[in-house]
């Protein structure tokens, strides 16, 4: 059974970071594309940044370019999302998701229905 297990959530203040991890411990890791998405309270599920399988290329939503960067570590299995200059806005619960992509340079879609596997995620919160 895959899992995804996110950490590394929590409160804190405008203008602090956070670095968010996803553990696919049961996942050939290096065969997917990893993505994070995150969801605030009574809105949709929206797409943040997405990292390809080989080069490292990655794709990022508006509202977190340069702010934000996504890494993988495939000798881990693990995936990780760094959160500088956090906003109020960037508040909700950050899921990773992964689906399988022959293509070593797709970084795969922005639409949640597209990816195949997903954590249960991990709440952030900032306050001002």
């Amino acid at each position: 059974q895959v899992q995804l297990v996110e950490s590394g959530g929590g409160s804190v203040q405008v203008g602090d970071s956070l670095r968010l991890s996803c553990v696919a411990p049961t996942l050939t890791f290096n065969n997917y594309v990893i993505s994070w998405f995150r969801q605030a309270p009574g809105k949709e599920r929206e797409f943040v940044a997405s990292i390809t399988r080989g080069f490292d290329i990655t794709k990022y939503a508006a509202s977190v370019e340069g702010r934000f960067t996504i890494s993988r570590d495939n000798s881990k299995n693990t995936a990780y999302l760094q959160m500088n200059s956090l906003k109020s806005e960037d508040t909700g619960v950050y899921f990773c998701a992964a689906v399988f992509q022959s293509s070593l340079r797709s970084s795969g879609s922005r639409e949640p229905s597209s990816w195949r596997y997903w954590g249960q995620g991990t709440q952030v919160t900032v306050s001002s």
